[in-house]
């Protein structure tokens, strides 16, 4: 039991990804063949259900794109409920210290004192009908993926103490609502909130963890030049600029 996704961050490589706020196993499918290597389902902005997010991993699965998902909220429940969908990871929103950290790891990974039930004849459990439970717990803790979103001024200024925590593999960081946050909403360009985007990323790497942020096809090259790994893009994004040069083409 693998995580390609996980694997190639593990090697110093950028993964690039798109996220998808409404049930579709096809868009999913769609990704994979159009060569992305993960899926961000995201339940905290969109339309997606639980039953939903089990098509689209088995999407994910059946055509090579590791499927992450974003639930609702950090609550440990809503982080249970979508892995034992059988996603590869979590994104989990609003982690801004590091006790909201531990209990996102408690919330995904088995053993004494996780926050995480173990139950058997789940889809990653492959229905009970796999590994032992002892064995699939472990694989599971060592394949699963947790980003923990920095997206709130409090968590910027926390920001050592949650990169202490272990089992943390990404750092994500939402420019949207830290803008919000900082009293700019919808501009992380302002000068404080980049500043504080800028700040939050040296300590990042600083600490040798590796950070996330979206990017577009006009900022990525950027992105991973400041050395995250962890990258996507929104599905009504990327159309939106494939539709945008196709109509540019024909109506010069």
């Amino acid at each position: 039991m693998r995580n390609a996704m996980k694997d190639k961050i593990a090697r110093g490589e950028p993964a690039l990804g798109a996220s998808i706020m409404f049930p579709s196993p096809q868009l999913v499918e769609m990704l994979a063949y159009a060569g992305f290597d993960w899926v961000l389902i995201d339940c905290e902005h969109g339309s997606i259900g639980l039953a939903d997010i089990e098509l689209m991993a088995m999407a994910a699965d059946a055509s090579g794109i590791t499927a992450i998902a974003r639930p609702r909220s950090n609550d440990a429940a809503d982080i249970q409920s979508v892995m034992d969908r059988g996603v590869k990871g979590v994104q989990v929103p609003h982690v801004n210290s590091a006790e909201d950290a531990r209990r996102a790891v408690s919330a995904v990974k088995f053993g004494a004192g996780a926050a995480r039930g173990l139950a058997a004849g789940t889809r990653p459990d492959r229905w009970g009908l796999g590994a032992k439970m002892p064995d699939f717990a472990e694989q599971q803790n060592a394949m699963s993926l947790i980003a923990v979103q920095i997206e709130h001024e409090t968590a910027v200024a926390n920001i050592d103490e949650i990169l202490a925590v272990p089992g943390i593999d990404v750092f994500f960081i939402g420019p949207s609502d830290l803008s919000q946050s900082m009293g700019h909403p919808g501009n992380p360009k302002a000068p404080p909130v980049a500043a504080a985007i800028e700040t939050t990323l040296a300590r990042i790497r600083a600490a040798g963890k590796v950070p996330g942020m979206p990017a577009t096809a006009d900022n990525v090259a950027d992105v991973v030049a400041k050395g995250c790994r962890y990258i996507y893009n929104h599905v009504p994004r990327i159309l939106g600029a494939g539709a945008s040069q196709y109509l540019k083409a024909a109506r010069p």
